[in-house]
């Protein structure tokens, strides 16, 4: 059992967390490692004094505390009445970027309130003072609980909450201005790309990775590439020359242009019969989500766990974008004709063929399947989860070949 608990520990997802952009997968023991080498913030690691309180047993309020997770980690939750009655309420991790996440659930039973995010896995739970102007509680993320402690404030006191990138203009044509490419640090684990304030980066990516994310492309797609596309891994930290947080699409733009310029990267397209994998809606229809987020708001497709993955905000031809960027051994061609985008989450257990991509990055070994409660299978899984289907056959797809490259200039 511990084999599988490695992997997912392996890859767990802090997209939403730390680059709030589409895709990155981390290292917890990268990120633990990380935080405890990280100054903490200069804000001060206790709560501002409580304000009086009408009701004590009503906890629509700004309340906020502070993890200690190897550096102080200020959190504010914002909880108003519910529509329906009861509450809702928003979460902001503010020294991880202030992104919002939304509690999928919130409860008060008796003096016992209880939240859930699925986006990030997380849960709190914790015990109302009877005065209602603490909450002492445990934050759970992952295996190891931390104790949190919610202290009620007012808007004067409260901490404030970072601005949030605005989306880059929907017709720039990025480049990124200034850009350092390195290799990787042998030592870190896990693998990713995406925007971390006003930088993009990657970490311990391939070329086949990095050009697989430049076209939307499996690297299977990806012919007469030399034998290091594969294994010399590369990190990348980049400043677009546009202001706002660029879409997947100018993402790959940014890299394009990059690989031309420090690669020498010159390729052209083809159209050739290859194996892949079909995406099409099952005979009952789809069972997701159709998201209430903005096309310009941030996307999410970060896995909570081996085979537990969270989306966000995403049209079926992002989803086979990012299957075939993190699961699949082949390429993921969208033929549903669905045209909105979806929140939703997907839990199967993998099997040998997939998370290839990861294995230079990340020591990994699938998990055992004789547990009669582990999820279905992937194609199983789709079908019974999301109203879809997951087939193997061959198509027309996009490749392209490459007529020259270069390994990665100095800086």
């Amino acid at each position: 059992m511990r084999k599988g608990r490695n992997w997912r520990r392996a890859l767990l997802a802090c997209t939403v967390i730390t680059f709030g952009s589409i895709l990155l997968l981390w290292s917890a023991q990268h990120a633990n490692a990380q935080a405890a080498a990280t100054p903490a913030a200069a804000a001060p690691a206790q709560a501002p004094a409580p304000a009086a309180v009408p009701n004590p047993k009503d906890i629509a309020a700004t309340w906020q505390g502070t993890l200690h997770a190897g550096r102080d980690l200020r959190t504010v939750v914002k909880i108003t009445k519910g529509d329906k009655g009861g509450y809702k309420a928003v979460f902001y991790s503010i020294d991880q970027g202030g992104q919002p996440f939304p509690v999928d659930s919130i409860t008060l039973e008796g003096s016992t309130l209880k939240m859930k995010l699925n986006l990030i896995n997380g849960t709190f739970q914790g015990k109302l003072s009877e005065d209602g102007q603490t909450v002492d509680g445990t934050w759970t993320q992952g295996p190891n609980p931390l104790p949190l402690t919610l202290a009620r404030t007012t808007p004067d006191n409260a901490w404030p909450i970072p601005e949030q990138p605005k989306a880059m203009a929907p017709d720039a044509d990025p480049t990124l201005d200034v850009a350092t490419i390195k290799p990787s640090d042998p030592s870190r684990r896990g693998k990713g790309f995406g925007f971390q304030g006003t930088h993009f980066r990657t970490f311990n990516m391939n070329l086949n990775d990095l050009i697989a994310i430049a076209y939307g492309l499996h690297s299977k797609q990806i012919v007469d590439a030399p034998d290091w596309f594969g294994t010399d891994l590369y990190d990348i930290d980049g400043v677009p020359d546009t202001p706002g947080r660029p879409n997947l699409k100018q993402m790959g733009i940014l890299l394009q242009k990059l690989l031309a310029d420090r690669c020498a990267l010159k390729l052209h397209h083809e159209t050739r019969e290859l194996s892949v994998y079909v995406i099409t809606v099952a005979s009952g229809g789809p069972k997701m989500t159709v998201s209430t987020a903005a096309p310009s708001d941030p996307q999410a497709f970060g896995f909570r766990g081996l085979g537990d993955l969270v989306v966000r905000n995403m049209t079926m031809k992002d989803f086979a974008m990012g299957m075939q960027s993190a699961v699949t051994d082949k390429p993921v061609v969208d033929q549903t004709g669905l045209k909105d985008r979806y929140d939703f989450t997907l839990k199967w257990t993998p099997d040998d063929s997939q998370f290839a991509q990861f294995r230079g990055a990340v020591s990994i070994t699938p998990p055992k399947t004789d547990d009669p409660n582990a999820p279905p299978s992937l194609y199983t899984a789709v079908q019974e989860q999301l109203g879809l289907k997951i087939e193997a056959t061959k198509a027309p797809d996009d490749v392209i070949v490459i007529d020259h490259v270069e390994k990665p200039s100095p800086n």
